[in-house]
């Protein structure tokens, strides 16, 4: 099943880019990482065959503009909403891992009449250090770009499931291989998670699945009182995975969202 590349503009002259994969509504758009795309949930879309699928480049990342002046969290719930209003005549299910758990909470929380189901793969409602995001910075700032080939760019990045979706989402320019993304623009879009946003959290009144690996960024202590602040949510734990549970335990990751979504 392959899905047909769409965008469109937003007010301050943004470019968000996505992919539809085809099928019936309500629709299913999915929101990626910092530093990722959608092209990393190309097999979740595979997967939920039968419904429409979504799949958002957010922001400074992918096909979208890659160096936009807002970065703000208001401005990357207006392009999910913009999306959404382009392609749904009614309430979607919006599911987001990270930095795109938390974009999803926001829009659940601004724009309720969007959203049916919530589904948030290793987030919570924000937060950070400075040290914390000027480190991400540094390493990002360290790839030695260009890569000449993908061998060279697994070998500078490791062979794990994220560096693989990285290098498998590189772009080909005339002197080699570059991420979809500006290192300074992360910095600057992670800097805006800084501010927990719990108000927002618990204003969410769509029933919401809320996930956490075993070997994700958050402690039991985080993860119990981000669940226990929301409305309706039901949480599950997923064994042997990573923050990026939806490339390195698949099975139990797409098991668990398509229960939910049904």
């Amino acid at each position: 099943m392959e899905g047909s590349r769409r965008s469109v503009e937003t007010a301050d002259g943004v470019l968000i880019s996505y992919v539809v994969f085809d099928g019936q509504d309500p629709a299913v758009v999915i929101l990626h990482g910092l530093a990722g795309s959608g092209r990393e949930f190309v097999p979740t879309a595979q997967h939920l065959a039968g419904r429409k699928v979504i799949l958002v480049d957010q922001r400074g990342h992918g096909h979208s503009t890659r160096v936009p002046a807002d970065v703000s969290r208001a401005a990357f719930v207006g392009d999910v909403a913009r999306v959404i209003a382009a392609e749904s005549t009614g309430p979607v299910d919006v599911v987001g891992q990270s930095m795109g758990a938390h974009t999803a909470m926001l829009v659940a929380a601004t724009h309720p009449a969007l959203v049916r189901k919530l589904v948030l793969l290793e987030g919570n409602e924000g937060g950070g250090s400075p040290q914390e995001h000027s480190a991400l910075g540094d390493y990002f700032r360290s790839w030695p770009v260009p890569f000449p080939d993908s061998a060279a760019a697994l070998a500078a990045l490791g062979d794990g499931p994220l560096a693989r979706a990285w290098v498998a989402d590189l772009e080909q320019q005339a002197d080699g291989l570059y991420p979809r993304f500006d290192a300074e623009v992360m910095v600057a879009v992670i800097s805006e998670l800084r501010e927990p946003r719990g108000l927002e959290w618990e204003s969410v009144e769509a029933p919401a699945l809320v996930l956490y690996a075993d070997g994700g960024m958050f402690t039991e202590e985080q993860k119990a009182a981000f669940v226990n602040r929301g409305q309706h949510v039901m949480r599950v734990d997923l064994t042997d995975a990573s923050h990026d549970a939806h490339l390195d335990a698949f099975d139990q990751w797409i098991t668990a969202l398509q229960e939910f979504l049904r």
